[in-house]
């Protein structure tokens, strides 16, 4: 679960990133958040995640309080950011080796983990190999293993997608339904509205740091005369 009660980031005492917003993600939802560049939507995730401080407003992540009860929170998140471009002089067995240090996987879980993983997306013969010398798809999909290796009930993706080959793109997509059918919470940003629409329990519209909508799919394309999500999107967002 993540809520944010009335959450306000500014940057540079002048530039109000986001404006005293509101919302909950709960178990077993898949939520899209999707918006125009620069409407706010990596301050949210950075704010979830504990990378940077709210101005005011209270975040709590599976009942933690990111500000009070910072590393229980974290531990709670698996965070993909928006760049995978990390880390990369270490090999992949060697960056994993140190997520997995970092959350304190133990080593037969881990190895289980990142055995499974790798498979899926085709990142075997890969582990020994510098991360300087993946392609960006192949960065991304070893920052998707590292998030995911600890097994968090929260996944928060930024723009998960980008960078990855149609299978790996429909493993993930498979897992982020596998994961939230258990119980968990999956909120992921992204441009791409056709998986939104496909992929989403909810959806959440935001721009200029201000929520548009935030609820069911079915129940927007109702208020809407348009019928496809990218023509209520455009429809908010141009207004």
């Amino acid at each position: 679960m993540i809520k944010l009660e009335n959450v306000t980031k500014t940057y540079n005492k002048s530039v109000r990133a986001l404006d005293d917003i509101s919302f909950e993600v709960k178990g077993g939802e898949i939520v899209g958040f999707i918006g125009p560049n620069g409407s706010g939507k990596t301050t949210t995730m950075k704010l979830i995640t504990g990378i940077i401080r709210a101005d005011v407003g209270k975040i709590t992540v599976n009942g933690f309080n990111v500000r009070k009860d910072p590393i229980k929170a974290k531990e709670s998140i698996g965070y993909i950011a928006d760049s995978p471009d990390m880390f990369l002089r270490l090999k992949g067995n060697e960056f994993l080796d140190l997520i997995g240090d970092i959350y304190h996987v133990p080593t037969e879980k881990r190895r289980k983990r990142i055995s499974e993983f790798a498979e899926r997306f085709e990142l075997t013969d890969a582990l020994t190999a510098p991360m300087m010398s993946y392609s960006h798809g192949m960065r991304q999909k070893i920052m998707v293993v590292a998030a995911l290796m600890h097994d968090p009930p929260v996944w928060i993706l930024d723009e998960p997608m980008v960078g990855l080959d149609p299978k790996s793109a429909f493993e993930l997509k498979q897992m982020m339904r596998d994961h939230a059918k258990a119980g968990n919470t999956v909120f992921f940003s992204t441009h791409v509205l056709e998986v939104a629409e496909k992929l989403c329990d909810k959806v959440m519209i935001i721009k200029k740091g201000h929520i548009l909508y935030d609820g069911k799919l079915e129940e927007l394309e109702a208020k809407s005369k348009n019928s496809s999500l990218e023509e209520i999107f455009l429809e908010l967002t141009e207004k």
